[in-house]
């Protein structure tokens, strides 16, 4: 319930003290009415009584209630900035991993094509070098095999010097007397 004159959320004692006490005169006023008991006449005290109730509900606002209501309204405010702050810190986190993860993604993908950019280059030049090689392998055997035929008319131009001498130590071996 709210104060008209200030504005201000009243304790809820106020309207229950207020209907109680009006209860109480109305129930003094039918028991005079029917004849016995003992008769309580509204007067001057009841309205000191209600200035008296009404002043102790303000001075207990301003001293007990007021400032619990603001402790309560800062720690809510403190508590709602911690939550907001938690909020942000979380998107923060978020939008980090994600974006650590996309970089991690793309350096992958960079080191792959890096990978096989070099294993590209590596294959080039693996076929430059066995190129390299058969052709020195074919010149080298085109050498040796100039070698051999040089070797092979050497030979054969001391073997047909010699094949008369060897004829003659074949026939004389086999005939076992000179020729």
């Amino acid at each position: 319930m709210k104060c008209a004159v200030c504005k201000q959320r009243l304790p809820l004692t106020l309207p229950i003290s207020a209907a109680l006490l009006l209860l109480l005169t109305i129930d003094s006023v039918f028991a005079a009415e029917g004849g016995g008991g003992l008769t309580v006449v509204p007067d001057w005290t009841f309205l000191l009584q209600m200035a008296n109730f009404l002043f102790l509900i303000w001075i207990l606002n301003l001293i007990l209630y007021k400032p619990i209501r603001n402790v309560l309204k800062q720690r809510q405010q403190k508590v709602s900035g911690l939550e907001e702050s938690i909020t942000a810190c979380q998107k923060d986190v978020k939008d980090k991993e994600d974006a650590f993860m996309a970089a991690i993604r793309d350096a992958r993908a960079k080191g792959m094509k890096k990978k096989e950019a070099l294993m590209a280059e590596a294959t080039e030049e693996e076929k430059k070098i066995i190129a390299k090689i058969n052709e020195t392998a074919q010149a080298e055997l085109a050498k040796v095999r100039v070698k051999i035929v040089e070797d092979a008319e050497a030979v054969r131009g001391t073997l047909m010097q010699e094949i008369d001498s060897f004829a003659e130590a074949i026939g004389h071996k086999i005939l076992g007397r000179a020729l």
